[in-house]
């Protein structure tokens, strides 16, 4: 598949999964008055919202012009990890934090790899194909959080 092409079509399915949570977060509106559950909400948004924001700088910049998706991937990962940081520390359920961890981890991936595209040579691919499959892992990770949040809610 041409990257180009990849990077379309995912930015619209993240953009699509940011709307499916907010009619998720509309069914039970006690969830945002409680501080707690709003911030896990806020999580689950950015899990699907910063990959989105990603996908179109990706689309804009592209193979022609690096800098632009490689400044903003730098830029998005640091917001996606400090954000996932913050809501790691007051996560109490392991696997929650299992999840918000490896967000973390692919936010710090994708920024390295921003800033030291050279080092996507190790893998034999393109720094935009390297991010592509990490964005993959990240909205992947957004789903399990949308799964367990729903899951523990339910209980």
């Amino acid at each position: 598949m041409d990257v180009s092409t990849f990077y379309a079509l995912f930015s619209a399915t993240c953009f699509t999964l940011v709307g499916l949570w907010w009619c998720v977060t509309l069914r039970d509106t006690s969830w945002v008055g409680d501080p707690v559950r709003r911030r896990a909400i806020g999580g689950v948004y950015l899990a699907f919202l910063l990959p989105a924001l990603m996908g179109l700088f990706a689309q804009v910049g592209g193979v022609e012009e690096p800098l632009v998706w490689r400044v903003s991937f730098v830029l998005i990962a640091v917001v996606g990890c400090a954000t996932t940081l913050r809501l790691l520390a007051t996560d109490a359920l392991p696997a929650v934090r299992a999840l918000r961890g490896g967000a973390a981890g692919v936010y710090v991936l994708v920024a390295l790899l921003g800033l030291f595209p050279g080092s996507a040579e190790l893998v034999g691919l393109r720094p935009i194909q390297v991010v592509a499959l990490l964005l993959v892992v990240l909205v992947a990770l957004g789903h399990a959080l949308v799964w367990h949040f729903l899951v523990h809610d339910a209980a």
